[in-house]
């Protein structure tokens, strides 16, 4: 795998880095072929039991290399449309694999969060993000559309007419404000980031696995589905998690009055 992505697993917890900092960890063809690799492959992997998204040099990701772009755009329309339509469907493949993957992931941010960053960010299940953060959406001040699921995520949380004010000016928002619209779970000191999102990950990797992944699918469904669809499959959900050894589990410290030791199965 290439050195622009690197996984560490430790225990049931893998830390995916974003490694290419002497760019702000920007975006190009080979980051996105790594990232969304090593998504596929933890997203299989049974041992893996939380995922963290992470920045290298105290940056999450700046956006697309613009760079890259600007040497494709001045060989002509061609060679930009070309690029787009090789690069986006990896990158789009990675955010479907981010919602679908089984695993909780967490996003732990720092320094910026600009363009598909924040994309990138939306996408995970969960958000940590550092003091002084800067988050953009960035796209209308290079004269393009948002990508990575960012028009579909921004209106969920926000409501339309805000995804339309972060969209269309691209304005700067701190991390108060990002905390404030529900992009951001937890703002932390910067010296604090690695060691509140490990806290949280373990916390993660603890719990019962098989009832977190049936919990983010249908999570992650319910918007798209009519209340009686969306009963009908937290009840076959909820049937399916019952004959579990994590429930048996559960149940059991509950009524015995001591913390459950979930196996994941």
């Amino acid at each position: 795998m290439s050195d622009v992505v690197l996984v560490e697993k430790d225990g049931a917890i893998a830390t995916v880095t974003l490694n290419r900092p002497e760019v702000l960890n920007a975006l190009d063809r080979e980051l996105a072929r790594a990232l969304t690799a090593a998504l596929a492959r933890l997203e299989r992997d049974p041992a893996v039991r939380v995922v963290v998204l992470r920045g290298a040099g105290g940056v999450f990701m700046a956006g697309g290399d613009v760079k890259h772009f600007h040497a494709a755009a001045s060989r002509g329309p061609r060679e930009i449309r070309t690029l787009v339509e090789e690069l986006l469907p990896i990158v789009h493949d990675g955010i479907r694999t981010l919602q679908r993957m089984p695993q909780p992931v967490i996003a732990s941010v720092g320094g910026a969060v600009a363009g598909f960053g924040l994309s990138l960010m939306l996408a995970a299940d969960l958000v940590v993000a550092a003091e002084g953060t800067r988050f953009t959406l960035a796209y209308a001040r290079i004269g393009t559309s948002p990508d990575g699921s960012a028009t579909y995520t921004l209106p969920r949380l926000v409501g339309l007419h805000k995804a339309m004010e972060i969209a269309l000016l691209a304005d700067v928002f701190d991390t108060p404000e990002a905390e404030r619209l529900g992009l951001v779970n937890r703002v932390v000191p910067e010296d604090q980031l690695e060691a509140e999102t490990r806290k949280l990950a373990e916390r993660l990797a603890r719990g019962p696995a098989h009832a977190y992944a049936r919990t983010k699918a249908l999570l992650r469904a319910s918007l798209a589905n009519d209340l009686e669809t969306q009963l009908q499959r937290e009840q076959e959900s909820f049937a399916e998690c019952a004959v579990t050894a994590d429930f048996a589990e559960g149940v059991a410290a509950f009524v015995e009055k001591r913390e459950a030791k979930f196996r994941g199965a």
